[in-house]
């Protein structure tokens, strides 16, 4: 029995440290979560919570919340499925770059990209000053619907890619059996292809509905202006406007928790029960649909449309507007100047935001390079359910929305503070993005680890390497492009991460993101747009850095 016990304990010694440590991260802060609604003062109170729910204003910011994330699902599927259909089945798949244009929505920051909307269409806005003569229209746009619009062009592109990937795998050989058999177009549409899309589709409509429950940035700026609160921006007035009632804010976590959890226990079993195996060992091509003539300047005009709106117009507003010099006079001859972006270089506050993004950005990438690869050895080194379970906490933090988790840490970090004072310093933050952001590299380092076949690490260890020879000389150099993606990304997010900097940021202590939104807020627009393009540049460079490298190695 000791023998077994010592054999467990020296085969499985480093799950279990990683599953202490990532217990501390994730799992205790979300209890915290969970035992602050319920708890008062020390005593069981599940009154509490169940009268922060019932409140008539927390009652319409969860209806609200859920009815714009079915708005978004549905103005999402309409940008997202005609052009996912024109970029797989007809000739404009071969123009590769558009995937890549499609995807700066993707990597603008939410809250920019609604600022630069809130510049085009406001009163006396970029708008009015082109189109003059529509008067007072534009300032419709704020409005339910314009919420709606701005927050489906950010999410937008991730079911356009699900939708895409899906239609390129549907092989012609089905719908040219139903052409043999007399079906048109639109009968192949309803019987073939569309049911071969319900799964997928299905995925996808449930992640944007996530990712638009959790997102914050769009509903803090734009939200507010029109007076339609979320569960993101009353979790963040509660917890941060005095007084301060941690409470409420727990209570609405938690509901905000369990529908995501629930949204993604359905997301597995739709996964599981509408899957099509299209792709087998036979040879297979996509259909393809030649237009011709007027149907093909109709799907290039709808490609230019689509990227007008997703990404010309913020990125016109933005750019336009770091760039005027006194915004009195707007898009007038002689009215723009550089001298924003100089302030930027010559102003210690703005330099200080900078080098805090930068210092916060590296530290979490790096130290999330470090545990989510460790975790992935260990899960693959390791037998039995601890394995399982150590990988499905650390993959945790990507089910649950942003703010939940950085409330839960204020939560149990300032619980513990007299033992590790780390609340309210620049440790805090980054240890919340380390928590946020670990299962990019957990999963960019499992998916690099797939393609290492056993026997290359075996005849490493036959020939009497030592493990640390066989991690160093065989296993690193293969994983080492999914860690470094893994990286990139973590250094993009957090470098223009807006909500865990707003929440738990030390005083007097700015990010690029808070900058943007403190300036944009005080009246000082155009400083705060020069800020917001100097981060869309940094994080664009890393990127194409990154890419450059990785591409290069891969080559060599």
């Amino acid at each position: 029995m000791a023998v077994k016990i010592r054999t467990w304990i020296k085969e499985n010694i480093g799950l279990a440290i990683l599953l202490i440590l990532l217990t501390v991260l994730i799992v205790c802060p979300l209890v915290m979560i969970f035992a602050r609604a319920v708890f008062e003062d020390g005593t069981f109170h599940p009154g509490q919570a169940w009268a922060v729910i019932a409140d008539a204003d927390n009652v319409e910011t969860i209806l609200n919340s859920l009815l714009l994330g079915v708005c978004v699902v549905l103005c999402s599927t309409v940008i997202a499925a005609p052009t996912a259909w024109l970029l797989s089945r007809t000739q404009l798949a071969s123009h590769g770059w558009l995937d890549i244009v499609f995807m700066i929505p993707f990597m603008t920051p939410p809250y920019i990209a609604s600022m630069g909307w809130i510049l085009f269409m406001q009163k006396r806005g970029l708008f009015q000053q082109l189109f003059p003569f529509t008067g007072s229209l534009s300032e419709n746009f704020f409005c339910f619907g314009g919420l709606v619009l701005v927050m489906s062009l950010h999410v937008f592109p991730f079911m356009m890619t699900m939708l895409k990937n899906a239609m390129t795998n549907i092989p012609a050989s089905l719908e040219e059996s139903g052409a043999v058999f007399g079906a048109g177009f639109g009968l192949r549409m309803r019987k073939i292809f569309a049911p071969l899309l319900t799964g997928n589709y299905a995925i996808a409509a449930l992640l944007v509905f996530v990712k638009t429950l959790a997102e914050y940035g769009t509903p803090y700026t734009f939200g507010r202006r029109i007076g339609f609160y979320v569960f993101t921006t009353d979790i963040h007035r509660y917890a941060t406007t005095a007084p301060v009632d941690f409470g409420s804010a727990a209570s609405l976590s938690s509901i905000l928790v369990c529908v995501c959890m629930l949204l993604w226990m359905l997301q597995n079993h739709i996964t599981e029960r509408t899957s099509y195996q299209l792709v087998s060992g036979k040879g297979s091509r996509p259909y393809r649909t030649e237009l011709k003539g007027i149907r093909h300047f109709a799907a290039w005009l709808w490609i230019v449309l689509v990227l007008l709106i997703a990404v010309g117009v913020p990125y016109f507003s933005v750019i336009a507007t770091s760039l005027i010099k006194l915004r009195g006079y707007g898009l007038a001859a002689g009215n723009f100047t550089l001298e924003h972006y100089k302030e930027l270089f010559t102003t210690k506050k703005s330099m200080a935001a900078i080098r805090t993004s930068l210092f916060l950005a590296v530290s979490s990438a790096t130290i999330c390079s470090v545990i989510g690869t460790a975790v992935v050895m260990a899960v693959k080194r390791g037998k039995g359910k601890l394995k399982k379970i150590v990988e499905a906490v650390s993959l945790l933090p990507e089910m649950l929305p942003g703010i939940v988790l950085v409330i839960g840490l204020m939560l149990f970090w300032n619980a513990i503070y007299k033992i590790i004072p780390l609340y309210n310093t620049l440790g805090i933050m980054v240890l919340a993005y380390v928590v946020l952001y670990l299962p990019y590299t957990v999963q960019y380092v499992t998916s690099s680890f797939t393609q290492i076949n056993d026997s290359l690490i075996q005849a490493g260890r036959t020939f009497g390497g030592s493990p640390a020879y066989v991690f160093g000389r065989i296993t690193f150099p293969m994983i080492s492009k999914g860690i470094a993606t893994g990286w990139m990304m973590i250094f993009i997010i957090s470098f223009r991460e807006l909500v865990t900097a707003s929440l738990i940021a030390p005083p007097n202590v700015l990010v690029v993101s808070t900058y943007i939104n403190r300036e944009f807020e005080q009246g000082s627009v155009s400083l705060g747009m020069a800020m917001a393009v100097l981060c869309v540049l940094i994080t664009t460079t890393t990127l194409l850095i990154m890419n450059a490298l990785t591409g290069r190695k891969k080559h060599k």
